[in-house]
Formats: structure tokens, sequence, C-alpha cells
């Protein structure tokens, strides 16, 4: 969606309520939202995969401004700046690109590139490095992004709150088209999906596959919350993509009965593959996880289960364009992941996006 000049990327409604100052960024349109099931009501509050997108037009700089509303303990956040496919410096970037003597740390002089946004409002200052408006410009178009087109990421799961919007001062633009990837990577699932354990939005298995696709990526992972709720479906089969993973679902295990699973599942699978007749859809049994390395036997057939009904389903589906992933081929060892041994840490996150990036991108190419 575009709003004073930005685009709002994978926001599906802004929404300006009584107790918050700004508008709070949302994942879905509150009509989709309220259909949820109440734990997913308040997931799609959460930013994962939203970026802040907008081409500066003058020569000054432009400031945003974003402030954090507390949930589930979480008082704020880091929002990072990429530039294109270019991630900012942690710190400062000095003014004088030839100036790296002022990089030693805080209080170097120059442009912030990550911001700590917490419950007051932190206006955000940004202006295109120096040293990417040398890029020649046949090297430059042949990105996915362009290098001029800020992207502002937000922190998605368990790295922030919930972000408001308040206001943009400057001479912006969104980006046109072919500033843009050409491609659209939609993914559903758990907090796996969402991004729960490493340290940046960048680092997401989502996000990893998508750069790997150069693909722009529109998550919708839903923490502890990934039912198939059918409203999800139906906004999932409404969306544009041109490739969608649907992880289905960890989060069912012990939560619903197989053959409640297995409906909800189907269901969901039919209606996004009848809306996306062409388009390929990747159904992902459960990742590598506890239940398959610690020694609880009804853990693991429950577990196996549950791989099992998703693959009848895909077996079953009359569309051409629903495929089966193992989730055990994408995350094929339990090293990388967090000491729960359900998550993935940055190293597996970035194993399952190679992984995933290369079955997709053969069922892109059939």
């Amino acid at each position: 969606m575009h709003h004073d000049g930005l685009e709002f990327h994978n926001v599906g409604e802004l929404r300006a309520e009584d107790e918050y100052d700004g508008a709070l960024i949302q994942r879905v349109p509150e009509t989709v939202r309220t259909g949820l099931n109440e734990g997913a009501q308040r997931r799609m509050r959460h930013p994962a995969g939203v970026e802040l997108r907008f081409v500066p037009e003058g020569e000054g700089t432009v400031e945003l401004t974003l402030s954090t509303v507390p949930d589930n303990g979480v008082d704020e956040g880091v929002v990072r700046i990429f530039w294109g496919p270019f991630q900012g410096r942690r710190d400062f970037v000095p003014d004088d690109p030839e100036d790296v003597s002022s990089l030693s740390g805080v209080g170097s002089r120059g442009r912030r590139e990550e911001y700590l946004v917490g419950e007051e409002p932190v206006t955000l200052e940004l202006s295109v490095p120096e040293r990417l408006t040398e890029i020649e410009p046949a090297v430059a178009d042949d990105l996915a992004f362009h290098p001029q087109v800020c992207r502002v990421q937000l922190p998605g799961e368990h790295r922030g709150g919930f972000v408001q919007y308040h206001e943009i001062e400057g001479d912006v633009r969104p980006p046109r088209n072919d500033e843009l990837p050409d491609r659209r990577y939609l993914a559903y699932g758990t907090s796996i999906t969402e991004g729960e354990s490493p340290l940046a939005e960048h680092l997401t298995y989502a996000s990893q596959t998508a750069r790997r696709l150069d693909a722009d990526l529109l998550n919708l992972g839903s923490c502890g919350t990934a039912y198939c709720d059918p409203a999800m479906a139906e906004h999932i089969a409404g969306e544009e993509w041109d490739v969608a993973t649907l992880a289905l679902s960890v989060n069912m295990v012990g939560t619903f009965s197989l053959e409640e699973f297995r409906s909800r599942a189907a269901a969901m699978v039919e209606t996004v593959a009848e809306a996306h007749p062409d388009d390929p859809i990747a159904c992902i049994t459960l990742y590598t996880h506890a239940s398959d390395v610690c020694g609880d036997e009804d853990a693991a057939d429950r577990a196996e289960a549950f791989r099992g009904a998703l693959r009848e389903i895909v077996a079953d589906s009359p569309h051409e364009n629903v495929h089966l992933l193992e989730g055990t081929d994408m995350l094929p060892s339990i090293a990388g992941l967090t000491p729960d041994l359900v998550h993935p840490g940055d190293d597996a996150m970035i194993t399952m996006g190679e992984n995933l990036a290369r079955e997709l991108e053969a069922l892109l190419s059939e």
C-alpha cells in the first residue's frame, strides 16, 4: 500500500485508533485480522517482513518518525536501513565516503543506519549514501532492488513490539516497479516463518529465500498460531505472488487432532491453489526439531503422522501447481537450532534459505 509518498510493503492496513498517537502498522487488513484466531490477530500487528520504502527526490535529508507500542514485554526494537540490496552500517557512515577514520564507533559523524525505536517517537534521518550514487547505471538497473530505494526494515518476531508510523518529511516518492524485484514470494507458517530467533529480519529463512530468488517477500508467518484459518487462506488467495510456501504446521501438533489438521490444511491448500492455478505452491512438512531427536517415540510418531497427512493432502490435490517439500530436507540437521531444538538460529536459517530457494527456483522454471 502507498501513503504519504511511501510504499508500506507487506502492510495490509494503517490503523488510527484512539489509544495510539500514530498509525498502527499491521500486516493484514482489519477485516482479515479479526477473522483469525485470537493469537494470530495479535501476531499480524507484529511487523515481520514489513518495510517502509521510498526514493528520495531531492538533495536534502528525509526524516521518518516511528515509535513502538509495547507487546509481550518488549518495548523497543532495532530498525535497520537498507539501500536497495545494500545493508546499512551498524553505527554511523561518514559524510565523506573516502573518510574511514571516523568509523571506529559511537560518536562518529555522519548518518546513522540503525535506530533503536522505543515508546517515544524517534526520527530517522535518511539520505542516499554518496558511494551508491557512483554505481554505473547498467549495474544498478540489473539489481533486484535499485540502490536508491530506501528500505526501512522494521523489527518483527520477538525483536520489537507493534510499530506506529507518525510522519515523513522530505521530498520522496514510492519506488517504481522497475526499481523492485520482478518476482513476489509469499511465505505462511509458524514462528519459524515469522522469524523468531535470528538476529535480524534479513536473516530469516523467508528473507534468505527471497534474496536468492531475487524476489520480494510477503511474510505472513504467525508465531504459535498458524492454524490454517479460513480467513488467512482467503487472504493469501487474494494476494499477488509468483510462488508461495505453506509450512503446515508444528503449531497444530498437540493443539488439533490429526483429522482436524487434515481438514483445515486441505481447505487452505484448495483455497489458495484454486485462486492461483498458474503459480507454484510448495507445502512444507514439519522441519527437523526436538521430536525427531530426543528419544520420545510418541512425539516422533505424532510428528511423522502430521507429515504424512500433509503428504496425502498434496498427493490428493487435483491442482498440478501444488507440490510437496520435506521440511527435513530443507533443514536436514539440528545443528544451528536454538537450545529449544525447534527454532532455527542464524546459521540454520541460512541453510533453509539456500535449500528452499533451490527447490523453488526449479518449480518456477518448469
